[in-house]
């Protein structure tokens, strides 16, 4: 027989949908629930591999972020943490088209990701190498010989679509019609997440990182103030390199992307890139091999440590 609700007790938050490696719940009408859970991705493909503590310092991480925005002014959508592994926002709606809310919409997620870089790494690099982005187009003197991981000249922001099943790069005048925004709008976003990022980088410097590039979401709410959403400053969402080491000519990656380079080596990179470039069906990811899962782990639990200066104990040392 079933049992009842406990008289008085809120209800159960409701399952709404599922990202790459977090679920999403209904708290109420104005409040959800991040479930961060233990999954991974690259290249917009979800590894059929579980990754032990990551949903928990996915969590804790990008809640400290979250900390540092309120210390130097910035709006966020963050609430509290709600267990070792979730998380309550703010809610903003999430609509494909927000010219459907008529001029000047509010209370809605803008349909972007918004990229910052100031290192030459990660995708950029494929696309200097490919000849797709040039020297100039990343401030350089034209015709300058890059090498990687050089510092650019200034940051390079570019935004990307948000809702689509893979990422695509856009130019201004697609993002702001894309997202409903104008030009001044598209300027506060570029201006917030530099400010964010010059605050991470004066907290990780003293703990020998360097942070190399990362991606932001933004929403506009109910009253039309800009906040920083979803999470960011995380080894999902930001590259981080050890400053030692890059200062004697070597790259260590605090990142996801050390499981980019994974894929990279197999040849997996190389067959879906090809087969997204022919429109084709795309091949399956393999799983990571049992001794890279743990090296991962690791890789995140200490990224956490290195980031947030604080010590890692999992809620659930068992696991």
């Amino acid at each position: 027989m079933a049992q009842s609700a406990t008289p008085g007790a809120a209800p159960a938050p409701k399952y709404l949908r599922r990202g790459k490696v977090k679920e999403v719940y209904e708290v109420s009408p104005t409040e959800l629930e991040f479930r961060f859970t233990d999954d991974i991705s690259v290249f917009d493909k979800h590894i059929p591999s579980s990754i032990p503590h990551k949903g928990e310092t996915l969590n804790r991480t990008a809640a400290f972020w979250f900390a540092t925005c309120s210390g130097i002014g910035v709006p966020h959508h963050f609430l509290r943490l709600s267990g070792p592994t979730s998380m309550r926002v703010q809610r903003v709606r999430v609509v494909p088209n927000p010219h459907s809310l008529g001029p000047h919409p509010k209370n809605y997620l803008v349909p972007l990701e918004v990229i910052v870089r100031y290192y030459l790494a990660g995708s950029m690099w494929d696309r200097v190498q490919s000849g797709t982005v040039s020297p100039a187009d990343l401030g350089f003197p034209a015709g300058r010989p890059l090498e990687y991981g050089v510092p650019l000249p200034e940051p390079h922001f570019e935004v990307t679509t948000k809702l689509e099943p893979v990422d695509r790069l856009l130019t201004t005048a697609e993002a702001l019609e894309l997202a409903a925004l104008e030009r001044s709008d598209l300027d506060r976003i570029r201006e917030t997440a530099l400010k964010v990022d010059a605050a991470i980088q004066a907290e990780i410097g003293p703990r020998g990182l360097i942070h190399v590039d990362g991606k932001k979401e933004f929403g506009i709410d109910s009253e039309g103030t800009l906040r920083l959403v979803d999470t960011f400053g995380t080894a999902d969402e930001d590259r981080f390199w050890d400053k030692a080491a890059y200062e004697r000519g070597r790259h260590v990656d605090f990142s996801k992307e050390f499981v980019r380079q994974h894929y990279r080596s197999t040849g997996y990179y190389d067959q879906l890139q090809k087969a997204r470039a022919a429109h084709a069906e795309e091949p399956p990811i393999p799983p990571l091999p049992p001794l890279l899962v743990d090296e991962v782990s690791r890789l995140y639990t200490t990224v956490y440590q290195r980031l947030t200066g604080q010590p890692f104990v999992p809620a659930n040392p068992a696991r």
